[in-house]
Order: C-alpha cells, then sequence, then structure tokens
C-alpha cells in the first residue's frame, strides 16, 4: 500500500536521518528500490519524472504497476509515490492516477506565482491525503529538460512557501543535478541553516545528491534535511553493468541477447547503490 511521506519525513528530521527518494524509469529500477528497501527496513520514496512517466506509457501504468508489485512482493515498508519536478499540471495528472505524493516545481516562476500555485495545490493535496513537496531557488543542472543554475534560494521565501502548510520543500542551497563539476564549490550550509530557522519543523528536501560528499551529506541532514534525492548514480551504475555485461559477451547466443539477463547486472548493481545510500543517510532500519 502506497503512503503519503508525511510521517516517514517527520520521523526522520527528529531522529537526524534522511529518507532516500529513488527515481525509478522501468520495472527493474522499481523492483530493485522496493526489494531492497524491504530488506533494509527502511522507508523510501520512488521518484518519477515526468520524462519518465511519459516513456512509462504514463502516469496510471506507474501507478499500477508500482502498486501491483508492492503487492506481490509482500512489501511492508512505507513506501511513497513522488512526482518529482512536476508541473502545475502534472501534479494534478498524478494525482488522478493514484500518486501518494506530489512535487510541484514553481521555482521558475515569480515567487508570487509560486506562491498562489502551491496554496492551492495545499488544498487539493490536503483533501486527498497527499503529501506536497514545494520549491524555491532553482536546482542547478539539467533534469528533464528543467535547467537550473544551482542559486540559492531566498530563506524568506521559502517561509512564505512553508506557511501555506506544504508537507516538505526543496531549497536551493548550490546543489546541482547530474554530476558535479570539478569547480563546484560546495552546498551553502549558511544558507540551508538561514532556512532551517524560520521553517522549522518543516523537513527540507536535498535535491542532487549525487557526488555530495559525505561530511557535507551528514551535514545537511544535522540541519533538517530529511529527504535526499537520488538518482544519476542509479543511472551511472545500472549503465555501467549492463555495458560490462555486454561487452563481456555474456550469453551470446545465435537469437540475441535474454532481456532479463542482460538487466539483471544492472538491477543488482542499483540495489547495491540504493543499500549504499541507505546507510548513509541512516535510514536503515527505520521503517
Amino acid at each position: 500500500m502506497l503512503v503519503s511521506a508525511k510521517d516517514m519525513l517527520v520521523k526522520a528530521k527528529a531522529g537526524k536521518y534522511a529518507v532516500g527518494q529513488f527515481n525509478i524509469n522501468n520495472l527493474e529500477w522499481t523492483k530493485a528500490a522496493l526489494l531492497t528497501a524491504q530488506e533494509c527496513n527502511s522507508p523510501i520514496i520512488l521518484g518519477v519524472s515526468e520524462g519518465a512517466g511519459k516513456y512509462m506509457t504514463g502516469y496510471k501504468t506507474v501507478s499500477a504497476m508500482v502498486k501491483a508489485m508492492i503487492e506481490e512482493l509482500k512489501i511492508t515498508v512505507p513506501v511513497a509515490l513522488h512526482l518529482d519536478h512536476g508541473s502545475y499540471e502534472g501534479c494534478y495528472k498524478c494525482i488522478e492516477a493514484g500518486f501518494s505524493s506530489i512535487m510541484f516545481d514553481g521555482s521558475h516562476y515569480p515567487i508570487a506565482e509560486n506562491v498562489e500555485k502551491t496554496k492551492e495545490l495545499v488544498r487539493v493535496c490536503g483533501e486527498k491525503g497527499i503529501s506536497l513537496e514545494a520549491e524555491v531557488g532553482s536546482i542547478g543542472g539539467e533534469e528533464d529538460g528543467v535547467i537550473g543554475r544551482g542559486e540559492c534560494a531566498d530563506p524568506q521565501e521559502c517561509k512564505q512557501i512553508a506557511d501555506l502548510g506544504v508537507t516538505m520543500l526543496a531549497a536551493g542551497i548550490g546543489n546541482i543535478h547530474g554530476k558535479y563539476p570539478e569547480n563546484w564549490e560546495g552546498l551553502s550550509f549558511e544558507t540551508l541553516d538561514a532556512i532551517q530557522k524560520l521553517t522549522g519543523e518543516m523537513p527540507l528536501v536535498l535535491h542532487g545528491g549525487t557526488g555530495i560528499p559525505e561530511d557535507m551529506i551528514k551535514k545537511a541532514i544535522s540541519l533538517g534535511v530529511a529527504k535526499i534525492n537520488v538518482n544519476t548514480e542509479c543511472q551511472l551504475s545500472f549503465a555501467a553493468a549492463t555495458r560490462k555485461y555486454v561487452e563481456e559477451g555474456k550469453d551470446l547466443t545465435g537469437k540475441g541477447f535474454d532481456p532479463r539477463k542482460l538487466l539483471a547486472p544492472g538491477f543488482e548493481a542499483i540495489k547495491a547503490t540504493i543499500k549504499e545510500k541507505m546507510e548513509l543517510f541512516g535510514s536503515i532500519g527505520k521503517a
């Protein structure tokens, strides 16, 4: 059964650990994430970008697949199905499709419009028991065509959005999507600390979890981050394991590769990556 992310994140912030959001792109990624969460007795958030949703034929397909897998695999840990960097229209589509959590990325709007749209979604999500993530200050890099420069959010604007009653808040603190460049200046903990002081008990979200040094991850958690997103690292591990399998010519027959065997190394690689991140975030055993 899918659940809102609210309870798991409130517990995470109080307990000084973070719940991982791991994006899913197909059946193998979803199965790997769910099984790892169950094996680690950890809550988990399955992230779905609008591009991934489209690739998997639509949000209703994704929702049905995840719900069926939870039942068939006998998953008992808390699982939230979450729209990642959703447009205003995409949020409503995911609500209709049965997602248990959504993110409205209004960071590219003027703050007044971000507030207006977020306020309406707070009302709708509240009626349906769905958790809502909002964003202030765009995250750097590119994800599904959404490009941000890695700016630092205005703490006062963060307070404006938090006061609307959202479940969690993603605030830009110099983090980016994808690989971090060698000249990256690091996270702005001064900004994060200021946001934490103004938003109180609000669980904060760190996007771009791939490549951030472990000491920075742990410090961010100590300053109120309760949800950390990981996607690129799973993509890299999946691709590397699959490429190695193909290059070694395993299971090559006159009929070509068995797709189930072809994807198996990538499946195991994603499981290992997710477990490693859960250990770092401190969520193992917290279901």
